[in-house]
C-alpha cells in the first residue's frame, strides 16, 4: 500500500459545480494561520485486495479540505471537500489527484499524487444500471421520450417523505412545456473510460451542436456528473431557470427509461425552487 505525503507547492485551479462537494469558503472560524506547502500531509492509498480502490486522507489540521481527481486526459472524474474520500478507478491507466487546502490565509496546493491502475476491475460495472445506462463499450443513444418529454417534482423527490410531490404529464396534456421536435440525444459508453456525447438542438431553430467529454456515475447518491464541457440534453427554453446543468439527480434508469433532474433554482417567473425532470428513451 502507497502513502504518499505530500510537501510541494503547485497552482491548482478551483473547480465549482452546485449538487456536487465544493470547496467550502467559511474561513473566518479557521484558525488565523498562514499554511505553508511544506505543511501539508496528506495520504492517498491503494487497497492491496483491490488496487482500484483509492483512498485519499487529509492529516493536515486546521484546514478545509478539496479534493480533485483526473484521469491520463485530464478529464475530471470527481471532486470532494470531505476529510476521506474514497473511490474506485475501475479503468486501467495513470490517474493524478490533486488536494488544495483552504485557509484564512488563503489555498495552498500540494504536488498532484499520480496513481497507477494495472487493470480493469469488471465487477465494478455489475449493477446492471451501468448497462441500461450505457449498454457497456457498446454504447447507448437517449433522446428525448416526447410522449412525456419533462415534469416538475419536489426537492426531495423520490423519497416517501418531505417536498416529494410531482407531477409528471404526458405531452398532450402539456404540449406547451416544448415545441415537438428533434432535441438532440445524449450518448454514453464505457469503451476504456466513461465517455459521453451530448448533441443539443439550440430553442430558436433546428441547429446542433455536439460536445464530448467525460461522466461521472455516483450510483449510491443518485448523481451522474458531466465533465469537459458538456451538459445534459435538454427541451424547452428552460436553461436560464437552472443555474447547473452539469451535476444532475438520477430519479430513474432502466432499460427503457431514464429520468434526469435540475434543479430550478433562479426562476425567471419568481417561482420556488424545485426539480425540472427529463424523461429520455432508447433512441430507435
Amino acid at each position: 500500500m502507497k502513502h504518499y505525503i505530500l510537501k510541494t507547492f503547485v497552482a491548482l485551479a478551483a473547480l465549482t459545480m452546485v449538487f456536487s462537494c465544493e470547496p467550502v469558503e467559511n474561513r473566518e472560524n479557521l484558525p488565523a494561520i498562514t499554511l505553508k506547502a511544506a505543511d501539508i500531509d496528506i495520504a492517498v492509498t491503494q487497497d492491496p485486495s483491490n488496487p482500484n480502490k483509492v483512498t485519499m486522507t487529509n492529516l493536515t489540521d486546521d484546514i478545509i479540505p478539496y479534493w480533485s481527481y483526473v484521469n491520463s486526459n485530464g478529464d475530471e472524474l470527481g471532486h470532494s471537500n470531505q476529510q476521506t474520500n474514497t473511490v474506485t478507478f475501475p479503468f486501467a491507466g495513470t490517474y493524478k489527484v490533486y488536494f488544495t487546502a483552504y485557509t484564512r490565509g488563503g489555498a495552498v496546493a500540494a504536488e498532484p499524487v499520480s496513481v497507477t491502475i494495472n487493470s480493469n476491475n469488471a465487477d465494478y460495472f455489475n449493477d446492471p444500471k451501468w448497462n441500461y445506462l450505457t449498454n457497456g463499450t457498446a454504447g447507448k443513444k437517449w433522446v428525448l421520450d416526447m410522449d412525456s418529454p419533462m415534469g416538475w417534482c419536489g426537492l426531495d423527490y423520490p423519497a416517501a417523505t418531505g417536498d416529494n410531490w410531482n407531477w409528471f404529464p404526458d405531452y398532450a396534456s402539456a404540449s406547451w412545456c416544448m415545441v415537438n421536435k428533434d432535441w438532440g440525444s445524449m450518448t454514453f459508453n464505457l469503451n476504456g473510460n466513461y465517455n459521453v456525447s451530448v448533441t443539443q438542438t439550440a430553442v430558436a431553430d433546428n441547429t446542433q451542436t455536439t460536445k464530448t467529454g467525460t461522466f461521472t456515475f455516483d450510483m449510491p447518491n443518485d448523481k451522474l456528473i458531466f465533465n469537459g464541457g458538456t451538459e445534459m440534453l435538454r427541451g424547452g427554453d428552460y436553461y436560464p431557470d437552472c443555474s447547473n446543468w452539469v451535476s444532475v439527480h438520477v430519479l430513474e434508469v432502466t432499460e427503457n427509461s431514464l429520468r434526469l433532474a435540475v434543479i430550478r433554482d433562479q426562476s425567471r417567473t419568481g417561482e420556488g425552487k424545485c426539480q425540472i425532470m427529463f424523461h429520455y428513451k432508447p433512441a430507435p
